[in-house]
This record gives C-alpha cells, sequence and structure tokens, in this order.
C-alpha cells in the first residue's frame, strides 16, 4: 500500500494558443489536482490574452493600435516578453525581430489568413519599416511601452516558450519540483523521475505534412525549444514559403535549415533562440550559437534527406551526413 509520503504521477492538459499545454508531474497523494488544473488553464489564458494576435481585444493589439511616441501600459508578463525580445535581437544581430507582424498576414500566416497569389507576391510592397529594436521602447520597471514608428508586433516566436514557463513556475507555487510541461513542441523540466531518470523529450523529424520522431533528448532543469519550416508554410507556383520571416529580406525564410532545436534556461529564451539561429542560416546560425556557448542541433534538408550539426556548450559535437 502507497503512503502518502511516496510521489504519484499526475496528468494534466487543456487548450490553449491553438495547441494544448500539457504538465506532467510527481507529487505527493494529498494534492489537490483539481486546484493544480486550474491555476495551470489560468497562467496560459494570461499569456494568450496578453500576446495573442488573433485576440483582437488582446493586450498586445492594444499596443499595436496605439499611437506612435505615447506610453503604453501594459501587464508586466508582456513588459518582461518584449524585453527579451529586444536583447534576443540585439545579441543575434537582428535576426530575431518582433516586428514583422505586418509580413506574417500579408503572407497569409496571420489571423486574416488571405490568399497568396503569384500576383499578391509581384505587388508585395518592399519591407522598409524600422525593426523593433530600433523602433520600440520598453521601460520593464513601470510595464510601460512607447513606440517611436508604426509597428505591427508579433510574439508568435517567444510568446509560446513564455508561457512554458509560467506553466512551469505555477508548479512551483504548489511546491511541485519533478515535473516536465509543455505546449505542442516546446518544453520545460525540473529535477529527475522518482527512478532517477531525466526526462524524455522527443525531436520531431521536419518532414512537411508527416508527425514521425528524428531522436530523442534527455531533459534536467532545463527548457526546449524547436523553430522550423514543416509546420506553416504556403504553396504558389510551386514554391513553398515557410511562416518564420527574414526581417532582413522582407520575405519567408530561403535557406537549407529545416529546423533548429535549443536547450536553455528557460523556454522563452529558447523559442526565441530557436528563431533566430533558423532566421541565421546554415552558416550564421552555427557559428553564432559556437561563439554564445549555446546548446542546439541544426537539422539541414538535402535533397530528401537530412543532415545534422550538433553544439553542445558551444562546441561542435557531430555532423551526421544525410540519412
Amino acid at each position: 500500500m502507497k503512503t502518502s509520503t511516496e510521489l504519484q504521477r499526475y496528468s494534466l492538459n487543456g487548450e490553449t494558443m491553438g495547441n494544448r499545454y500539457t504538465a506532467l508531474f510527481y507529487a505527493g497523494a494529498g494534492i489537490d489536482t483539481d486546484e493544480v488544473g486550474r491555476h495551470l488553464a489560468c497562467a496560459v489564458a494570461r499569456v494568450d490574452q496578453q500576446m495573442s494576435t488573433w485576440k483582437p481585444d488582446s493586450d498586445l493589439n492594444r499596443l499595436n493600435a496605439a499611437p506612435e511616441q505615447q506610453w503604453i501600459s501594459v501587464p508586466q508578463e508582456l513588459a518582461t516578453v518584449l524585453s527579451a525580445a529586444l536583447r534576443v535581437s540585439q545579441q543575434s544581430g537582428g535576426a530575431f525581430d518582433i516586428a514583422v507582424g505586418d509580413l506574417v498576414n500579408a503572407w497569409g500566416f496571420g489571423p486574416a489568413e488571405p490568399t497568396v497569389t503569384e500576383q499578391a507576391l509581384a505587388t508585395m510592397p518592399p519591407r522598409t519599416r524600422l525593426s523593433a529594436s530600433a523602433a520600440l521602447v520598453v521601460d520593464p520597471l513601470r510595464n510601460q511601452v512607447r513606440k517611436r514608428a508604426p509597428l505591427h508586433l508579433d510574439l508568435n516566436g517567444i510568446a509560446k516558450g513564455f508561457g512554458v514557463d509560467e506553466l512551469a513556475r505555477c508548479l512551483e507555487g504548489f511546491g511541485i519540483t519533478r515535473y516536465l510541461v509543455g505546449i505542442d513542441g516546446e518544453m520545460r523540466a525540473r529535477g529527475v523521475k522518482p527512478d532517477g531518470q531525466n526526462w524524455a523529450v522527443a525531436v520531431e523529424k521536419p518532414d512537411r505534412g508527416v508527425r514521425a520522431v528524428m531522436g530523442v533528448m534527455e531533459l534536467g532543469d532545463a527548457a526546449i525549444a524547436t523553430s522550423g519550416d514543416y509546420r506553416h508554410w504556403v504553396d504558389v507556383a510551386g514554391q513553398s514559403y515557410a511562416h518564420t520571416m527574414n526581417p532582413a529580406t522582407g520575405a519567408p525564410l530561403c535557406n537549407p535549415l529545416a529546423a533548429v532545436t535549443v536547450v536553455a534556461a528557460s523556454c522563452m529564451l529558447a523559442d526565441a533562440w530557436a528563431t533566430a539561429l533558423l532566421v541565421l542560416g546554415e552558416t550564421e546560425g552555427p557559428r553564432l550559437a559556437q561563439e554564445r556557448g549555446m546548446d542546439a542541433l541544426f537539422v539541414l534538408r538535402e535533397g530528401e534527406k537530412f543532415k545534422e550539426i550538433s553544439i553542445v556548450g558551444g562546441q561542435l559535437q557531430a555532423q551526421i551526413e544525410p540519412r
């Protein structure tokens, strides 16, 4: 018979941000899972309400509609994410830029979902707007933001990771220290299982339209996030365009990288850096990951096969030939 001090396995989940969140954890038998579940649902709902481009009344859309040169009060969580986004933008040389909302919408990946045609591509205006780093000022102490120029911000490259961090904070508020939480493929872990094993996280094979496992990573006291070209795309005139925008060209990415997976201390940073390294490409991405001492896996598309470049602690570990 189990005693109340023995750890039991619990699993909770729900819908958020167009995906599902999951929380797998070990705790004592006396924990109130209904209360934990309510707090988890509220945590991700709060992030979604603040940072969604799909909710007309979100705090982010309120900021997008606000006039320039005026300080706008925002929730603390949103100010935190905006500040982090600007830091990653600066550290990545502008590869990560949240001021791409207009491009996301123009290419059919936003809430309006317009159909992109050959004629639309031919007449698409060049990108002339400033980057978020140049045109956005964030005061995290006062939780206020000011736009120097018109901006349409999009946090899809960082908000989901922050949502995962909020799930983790929620569990820790209940004293739970052995968990694996996630939203879709973005995950964060703490502690180990009762048998001493780390958490096993599947890395998806970047095949379009097919869900398959490429490999498994062990995760302990860290977060993991993947950005790739295989989940959302549009086909125009026989050419596929992925949903991730290249701020330098004002168009979707066009490089051999199929996916980048990053392991970091927080899922917010793992999420943002996975996008930044994907944008940087197959040469500059690994170079910057090494310079910054990061843990990252780059998957390159070579015909119908994939080549992997693994970097651990900033050191090149392996270049696995196409398979």
